[in-house]
């Protein structure tokens, strides 16, 4: 029951929040979400100890219980995920399907190793010490742009198709590169064996990446047989479900990367059903019901991102490397961006305009915070999760109520 009370709470405080942003912030709601739990945490943070401590020591430690790394990888990701997949049209992400390969994976490998040995030679400038191998640890978990922001500020972002196409594919299917090269890395800094051969990092790969894009598939094209013969919107609706939670619990058992079977999932489905001879009510039903899954979960998540700052008490002190690690990772990505345009020969140009606004596009979420905070304690895990915080709320925040404009700034010259 305790994890039903601490659920209805989130529920309940979502939304307030949610409604306080309609009535009078008029934000994205999930940005306006996150910041008024911000403002909710400075003052119970500044005013909690001395008007209401019960309080506030209850409300940190219901935030403390919640395993928040568990919570979005292995719960809330795959619903958004497949959200998110079931409204993308694949003829759109195979005219874009260059680029996006190439932004999901090379681009985040560049991105690692530049974030890592940038912050590794700017620190000490300003008197911290942090190994090579935890400042790459670093890079590994922040260079993947988070779907879930993406996909949430996109919608009410007013970009080119073929621009949002690039961005949302990217975050969609750099997860699986991102885990692995993230794990790598976290277990040489732990001190653990690991094989770095060529071999063994292809075999990773292709069992995260390649496994679960595979299973994605084969339960996207399983549910959509099954669903062809029947138009009832409770039985499709329940099938999709049984697709997300099934599918889950078969990736977690064979290791592969759950992000990407939900994927692949939901973008099979969302497009092959196309075809079906479901009625449009039961199609309706269809969507609505998952975008208000969506809206929900995102509803939460900003919720916890927000609420995050109970968890960081001595974030303040940490504000010199953590408008460090904005500026390092802001320059990670237009290399890890520019590069790729310079050495492969895309098929469409790419303008020095359609450039920033898919390096600003690279909005940074809860998946970087997750990843930050599943590793062990120690002193390098807080410095870690107090500049990663720096850098997503920067990211979402300023990047994310800003991207619109920053389309919009001049006429894009982008070869359709």
């Amino acid at each position: 029951m305790e994890l039903y009370y601490s659920f209805s709470m989130l529920i309940v405080i979502a939304s307030f929040f949610m409604y306080l942003n309609y009535r009078f912030l008029k934000l994205p709601a999930t940005i306006g979400i996150m910041i008024i739990a911000m403002v909710v945490s400075v003052f119970m943070v500044i005013c909690g100890n001395s008007l209401f401590p019960n309080t506030l020591q209850h409300f940190s430690q219901l935030i403390r219980e919640f395993d928040f790394t568990e919570v979005l990888m292995g719960a809330m990701l795959n619903f958004l995920l497949f959200a998110g997949g079931i409204h993308v049209n694949i003829n759109d992400l195979k005219e874009q399907k260059g680029p996006v390969m190439i932004y999901s994976t090379l681009g985040v490998i560049i991105s690692t190793i530049v974030v890592g040995y940038g912050l590794y030679y700017i620190l000490p400038l300003v008197g911290i010490e942090l190994s090579l191998i935890y400042c790459l640890l670093f890079g590994a978990l922040i260079s993947p742009t988070d779907p879930i922001a993406v996909l949430g500020i996109l919608k009410k972002a007013n970009v080119s198709k073929s621009l949002e196409t690039k961005i949302a594919g990217e975050s969609l299917f750099n997860d699986g590169v991102a885990v692995v090269v993230f794990a790598i890395i976290l277990s040489l800094a732990q001190g653990t064996d690991v094989d770095l051969s060529v071999k063994h990092i292809t075999l990773l790969l292709f069992q995260e990446a390649g496994g679960g894009l595979l299973l994605g598939i084969l339960l996207g094209y399983t549910a959509s047989r099954a669903m062809r013969n029947i138009d009832d919107y409770k039985l499709s609706v329940l099938t999709t479900l049984s697709v997300v939670m099934g599918g889950y619990l078969i990736a977690r058992y064979f290791h592969f990367s759950s992000p990407l079977t939900m994927v692949a999932a939901g973008l099979f489905m969302g497009n092959f059903n196309k075809k079906f001879t479901m009625t449009s009510v039961t199609k309706d039903y269809l969507n609505k019901f998952w975008e208000l899954i969506d809206e929900i979960m995102n509803a939460i998540l900003f919720l916890f991102i927000g609420f995050e700052l109970l968890l960081i008490p001595d974030l303040p002190d940490y504000w010199l490397p953590g408008l460090i690690a904005i500026v390092v990772v802001l320059l990670a990505r237009s290399i890890s961006i520019w590069l790729p345009t310079k050495i492969i020969p895309f098929k469409n140009k790419f303008t020095p305009h359609t450039l920033k606004v898919l390096v600003w596009g690279g909005i940074r979420g809860g998946v970087s915070i997750a990843l930050a905070l599943s590793i062990a304690n120690s002193e390098e895990k807080e410095f870690i999760v107090s500049i990663t915080y720096f850098v997503v709320v920067f990211s979402i925040i300023v990047q994310g109520l800003t991207i619109g404009k920053v389309a919009n700034s001049q006429k894009l010259q982008e070869q359709k």
